[in-house]
């Protein structure tokens, strides 16, 4: 390698974020004399001889094996500045890490080779007690979230996480212990145990739910899989004297134990303003056949699609549908059914108020399926432009679905036939912001259409906040 050294140029030492450069921005600002140093050492064959981590105190060192080997594989100087980057990148996701520096060196000592490099990795360890406080947005609800974990619990990015939350409707607390599989960490295992209090006004209902749960993830392919079993114990009540019959039947005590998949695609840019990409989530769950009085098979999908138009403008097309088919010819329980309407779902009608009622109180359905087309527009005259702006978008929507129940002793064309009776739809136009990458809220002017008996409508400005949206 002559005398040409990676640690003379200004670049390298390389630490944390600078390593996220693009390398072919490197020469923009060099000198001459360093720009042709740089392209013998780009176009120079290398040996990547040792690659050290310093700083590790609880962190097993065979964990880190499988997420820095890649690095060895490097042949040139650019070559061993993308793959560490990229092992920076794995090692910062496992979460036991509070920050990752690189620093590349010419190798040294006897066994040094004349184009040898030493890559190390600079780490500071994630105390082991942390605590967290922030507020959570769900579907029309708020929460405060209170949490204490103890990350890397056993040196191999394992995390016991204790949360508190209290919300607008409901109330929780939980612990949870996450291990990921080393050198694989999309592949993990969950386990939970957790109570749970909420409140469902639409149906004059409240529930509370102790529960067991494990839960295994892992990717195939394109696909990201997940498998559950669930144990839980519900207490349903009324929320209220003026509850309904139909409601006071499902109070009591309940024992669910049910097993689920799912999978999902998703390749979009973006979970809240996606411009480009579509999204294919599949689930199935079969309840009662490892134990419980709960006994039921249910299916529903999700399918996103997003293709970005002229002047920053996007159009998104979305479907939703679900099937719930009681076993064991026990009904089904309020607990499990689907609900629909409300500023997420069928935008222009009530929180949850399409489909069956007794009463006034919102009894879901066994069947429901729900569209909409959304078109998304920046700003007129883009105020904010680069900044603030951004995070708002004009939306302009038709939504339609329904929500029913079955018979099924009659065959697929009757289903679909009461499926397609009575269909709700809205239209409307508003102003979307995005909240992170996490949730967003709308403001909207609904028209709703299609009304029938029994529904709460909202006609006019309506408001909402979450994460999923239709």
């Amino acid at each position: 390698m002559g005398t040409v050294h990676a640690k003379s140029l200004d670049p390298l030492p390389m630490h944390g974020r600078d390593l996220g450069m693009n390398p072919d921005d490197l020469s923009d600002h060099q000198e001459p004399e360093q720009e042709a140093k740089q392209e013998i050492l780009e176009n120079k064959d290398v040996v990547v001889q040792h690659v050290n981590v310093q700083g590790l105190g609880r962190t097993k060192e065979d964990l880190l094996g499988y997420e820095i080997s890649d690095v060895f594989q490097a042949k040139n100087l650019i070559d061993v500045m993308k793959r560490a980057h990229v092992a920076r990148q794995k090692l910062l996701r496992l979460g036991v890490f509070k920050d990752v520096e690189v620093l590349i060196d010419t190798s040294e000592g006897s066994d040094a080779l004349p184009n040898g490099l030493d890559v190390t990795f600079e780490v500071t360890e994630i105390k082991r007690v942390t605590g967290s406080y922030n507020t959570m947005v769900g579907n029309n609800e708020g929460s405060m979230v209170l949490g204490l974990k103890l990350p890397n619990l056993f040196g191999r990015a394992e995390k016991l996480t204790f949360q508190f939350s209290y919300g607008t409707k409901e109330t929780s607390y939980g612990l949870s212990f996450f291990k990921p599989q080393p050198g694989f960490f999309e592949r993990n295992l969950t386990l939970n145990a957790y109570k749970v209090t909420g409140q469902f006004p639409w149906s004059s209902l409240k529930e509370t739910d102790r529960g067991l749960s494990a839960e295994l993830n892992f990717p195939v392919g394109w696909t990201s899989h997940s498998l559950k079993w669930e144990g839980v114990w519900r207490e349903l009540g009324c929320l209220a004297r003026s509850a309904s019959f139909a409601v006071r039947e499902e109070s009591g005590h309940s024992l669910k134990s049910a097993l689920s998949h799912t999978m999902s695609i998703d390749s979009r840019n973006s979970a809240i303003f996606p411009n480009r990409g579509a999204l294919l989530r599949i689930n199935q769950e079969l309840a009662g056949y490892t134990g419980g009085d709960a006994s039921f098979l249910k299916e529903d999908f999700e399918l996103q699609l997003n293709r970005r138009l002229f002047w920053d403008s996007v159009l998104s097309a979305s479907f939703w549908g679900g099937m719930l088919y009681p076993l064991g010819g026990q009904p089904s329980c309020i607990a499990d059914r689907f609900y629909l309407g409300g500023p997420t779902s069928v935008r222009g009608f009530g929180m949850y108020s399409i489909g069956p009622q007794s009463e006034g109180d919102y009894l879901g359905g066994e069947a429901y399926w729900a569209g909409g087309l959304h078109l998304y527009t920046p700003l007129p005259f883009r105020p904010g432009r680069g900044g603030f702006g951004d995070l708002f978008r004009t939306h302009f929507f038709l939504n339609a679905g329904n929500l029913c129940n079955l018979n099924y002793g009659e065959g697929p064309q009757a289903h679909l036939q009461k499926l397609a009776e009575c269909i709700r739809w809205s239209y409307g136009a508003g102003i979307v912001l995005r909240l992170g990458n996490i949730a967003r809220l709308e403001l909207n002017y609904c028209v709703p259409m299609g009304v029938q008996s029994g529904d709460r409508i909202c006609d006019g400005v309506q408001f909402g906040a979450g994460i999923r949206f239709l």
